[in-house]
C-alpha cells in the first residue's frame, strides 16, 4: 500500500520538478511526481532523447552531447534548464551530481529546492574521515583504523598497530575505487601508490586512510529518513552482501542474519549519526558486519536515494521518493518510527546489459524484445522497452526486478519464476546469472559474504561449466568411436 499517496501532498511549494538524471531512476522520480500531483521536466543527453523518461515527463530539455561530462555532469546546464522551464525543485536521483555539494549550492543559490540533504551534510558525510569522526561522536562503532594517512611510514605504524590484513581506502571513494587489500607490510607502499593514483583520477583527491580488513564480512545497510522538523526514522535494513568487485548484484530486506534486537541497535545507531550530521532527507548508513560474531561497524553514509530502495518500500509500504520530495518541501514526514512495520520479505535483482560469461563485459545495443513478468508481489523498475537502444556511454543497468512474499523462501521462489518470465532479446543480460545464484545452497541458507561471488560462486560455476564441456566432448568422442567400430 502506498501510504504516502493518501496524505496531503506538497503542491504548495513544489509544483514542477526537474529530474537531473536518466534511466530507471528518472522514471521512478517521474512516477513519484505523478503520485504527488507535481509536473516533471527531465533533462536528457542527445543519446537519451527517446528514453521512457523523456516520453513520460511533462517536458524534456536536451542538456548536451552523449558524454556525461557534457550533459548529466554539467551543473550549470541543469540549473539553467530548470529555471528556464519554470521548475521549483531539482531531484538528482543517484550517481552523477547527486552527492556533489557544489551542485546543491548552485541549486539553492538559484532559488531551486534541492531534493536531498544540505551541502554541509553532504560535505560532512562524503569525506570518509569526517564521517567516521561523526560516527564516533554519535556512539556508532567503527572498524579499527586511522585518520588520513600522511605517508608510507605513517601507514606502516598504523598497520602494525591494528594488524594485517588491512584495507587502504580513498577518503572521497566509492564503488571500490581507490581501495586495496594489503595482506602484508611488504605490499603496503606499492598498493598505497596504486590506490592514491586511482583515487586522484576518479575523485580528484588522492587522500587515503586505513582500516582493519574484515575477512568474513557482510554488507548491511540501514535506510533512514529525516525532515526539517527534527524527526528521524529508520526503516529496517537491507542485505547487500551479494556483490562483485564492490558492486551490488542482489539486495534483500530484511537480512537473513539480523534479528529484532540487532535491527533495533543498528537502527538507533543510524538515527544517532543522522541527527549528529544535521541531516534532512533520505539516506543510507552502511555497516560492515563480521559474519563470525555479527559485530557491526560503521562503513559510510550515502547521502541520496539508493538503487536498492525498492526492497525497503516493499516491506514497509512507504514511497521513499515521494517522501523525499515532501520533506524537501519543508513538510514533516508522513510517518513515525512506530508506523514502521516490516512485513514479509523482498528481493531485488539488478538486470544489467552485461555478459557474465565474458567477465561481465557490457553489452549495449538494440533491445528487439522487452517483456517483463507481472503478477502478485512482482515489480519492475526500468526505462527499457521493445525497440529501445541501450547506449554505450552510461551504466549498464537495464532495470531492477523486485519481488515480495510472506517469507524469504517464498520470495526466492517468486524471484526465480519472475526471472524465468523476463524476456530480453538483443543485449545479453545478467538474468540467468541471478537464477544460478538464487539456486545455490549458500544463498538459500543466507550464508553469503561480500567476497562469496568472487571466491566461491564464480570458481564453482566455472568448474561446473568446464566439467560439463569436457563430458560433452568425451561423449562426442565415444560416439565417433562407436560409429567407427560398427
Amino acid at each position: 500500500m502506498n501510504r504516502t499517496a493518501s496524505i496531503p501532498v506538497a503542491t504548495r511549494d513544489i509544483r514542477r520538478l526537474f529530474v537531473a538524471n536518466r534511466g530507471e531512476i528518472a522514471v521512478r522520480v517521474i512516477r513519484a511526481c505523478r503520485t504527488l500531483g507535481i509536473e516533471s521536466v527531465v533533462g536528457v543527453s542527445e543519446a537519451d532523447i527517446d528514453t521512457l523518461a523523456a516520453r513520460m515527463a511533462d517536458d524534456v530539455v536536451v542538456l548536451g552531447p552523449p558524454l556525461a561530462s557534457e550533459s548529466y555532469l554539467r551543473a550549470d546546464k541543469i540549473v539553467e534548464a530548470a529555471l528556464r522551464t519554470g521548475c521549483d525543485a531539482v531531484h538528482p536521483g543517484y550517481g552523477f551530481l547527486s552527492e556533489r555539494s557544489s551542485f546543491v549550492r548552485a541549486c539553492v543559490e538559484a532559488g531551486l529546492v534541492f531534493v536531498g540533504p544540505s551541502a554541509e551534510a553532504i560535505d560532512a558525510m562524503g569525506d570518509k574521515i569526517t564521517a567516521v569522526s561523526l560516527a564516533e561522536k554519535a556512539g556508532v562503532p567503527r572498524v579499527p583504523g586511522s585518520g588520513a594517512l600522511t605517508d608510507a611510514a605513517h601507514a606502516r605504524r598504523v598497520g602494525a598497530q591494528i594488524g594485517y590484513p588491512v584495507l587502504i581506502k580513498a577518503t572521497a571513494g566509492g564503488g571500490g575505487r581507490g581501495m586495496r587489500i594489503v595482506r602484508d607490510e611488504s605490499e603496503l607502499e606499492a598498493l598505497m601508490s596504486s590506490a592514491a593514483n586511482e583515487a586522484q583520477s576518479a575523485f580528484g583527491d588522492a587522500t587515503l586512510y586505513m582500516e582493519k580488513f574484515i575477512e568474513h564480512a557482510r554488507h548491511i545497510e540501514i535506510q533512514v529518513m529525516a525532515d526539517s522538523h527534527g524527526n528521524v526514522v529508520y526503516l529496517g535494513e537491507r542485505e547487500c552482501s551479494t556483490q562483485r568487485r564492490h558492486q551490488k548484484l542482489i539486495e534483500e530486506a530484511p537480512s537473513p542474519v539480523v534479528d529484532a534486537a540487532m535491527r533495533h541497535a543498528m537502527g538507533e545507531c543510524a538515527v544517532s549519526l543522522t541527527r549528529n550530521a544535521q541531516y534532512c532527507g533520505a539516506g543510507t548508513i552502511e555497516f560492515v558486519v563480521d559474519q563470525r560474531d555479527n559485530r557491526y561497524f560503521f562503513l559510510e553514509m550515502n547521502t541520496r536515494i539508493q538503487v536498492e530502495h525498492p526492497v525497503t518500500e516493499m516491506v514497509t509500504g512507504f514511497d521513499l521518493v515521494a517522501e523525499q520530495i515532501r520533506v524537501a518541501a519543508g513538510l514533516p514526514m508522513s510517518f513515525t518510527q512506530a508506523d514502521v512495520k516490516l512485513q514479509g520479505h523482498a528481493i531485488e535483482c539488478r538486470i544489467n546489459a552485461e555478459d557474465p560469461e565474458r567477465n561481465f563485459l557490457p553489452r549495449p545495443g538494440l533491445i528487439s524484445l522487452w517483456e517483463i513478468p507481472s503478477g502478485d508481489g512482482i515489480r519492475v523498475d526500468s526505462h527499457c522497452y521493445s525497440g529501445y537502444t541501450v547506449p554505450p556511454y552510461y551504466d549498464s543497468l537495464l532495470g531492477k526486478l523486485i519481488v515480495h512474499a510472506a517469507t524469504r523462501e517464498q520470495a526466492i521462489e517468486r524471484m526465480r519464476l519472475a526471472l524465468a518470465g523476463l524476456r530480453v532479446e538483443g543485449p545479453t543480460t545478467t538474468a540467468l546469472f541471478h537464477e544460478s545464484v538464487l539456486a545455490h545452497e549458500d544463498f538459500l541458507n543466507g550464508n553469503v559474504t561480500t567476497r562469496w561471488v568472487e571466491e566461491t560462486f564464480l570458481p564453482q560455476r566455472k568448474a561446473a561449466q568446464k566439467a560439463a564441456k569436457d563430458a560433452a566432448k568425451q561423449s562426442a568422442t565415444n560416439g565417433q568411436a562407436a560409429e567407427v567400430k560398427q
